[in-house]
């Protein structure tokens, strides 16, 4: 019998950063789109940096999406591990169990 308590934890917070991630950069989008009507009411640094940030942000929701899904890649190979020492644990219970003579126990 195996008991796997938490065994989805991992697949499940992996589909959650996945869709995080794709929450995140169409929350840049939906930003550029409303601070569309403050353009031209910069002046010197504020300027420079709101056209930066204007211009760069496809490259910002770019980024966040990479950097998410990296972590998700994360996340299914700690899955992958856990798995594998799960089952690894299973076996070696079994090998054991199956070298012990119960019957020569005495309780």
């Amino acid at each position: 019998m195996k008991f796997d308590m938490g065994a989805d934890t991992l697949t499940t917070l992996g589909g959650q950063t996945i869709t995080s991630g794709d929450d995140l950069s169409g929350l840049v989008t939906r930003l550029v789109d409303s601070i569309q009507p403050l353009e031209g009411k910069f002046n010197g640094r504020g300027r420079e940096a709101f056209q930066y940030f204007k211009e760069h942000a496809d490259e910002i929701a770019v980024a966040l999406r990479i950097s998410l899904g990296q972590i998700q890649e994360g996340q299914s190979g700690m899955e992958t591990a856990f798995a594998s020492g799960d089952q690894e644990q299973e076996d070696n219970a079994r090998q054991s169990q199956s070298a012990m003579n119960f019957d020569a126990a005495k309780f």
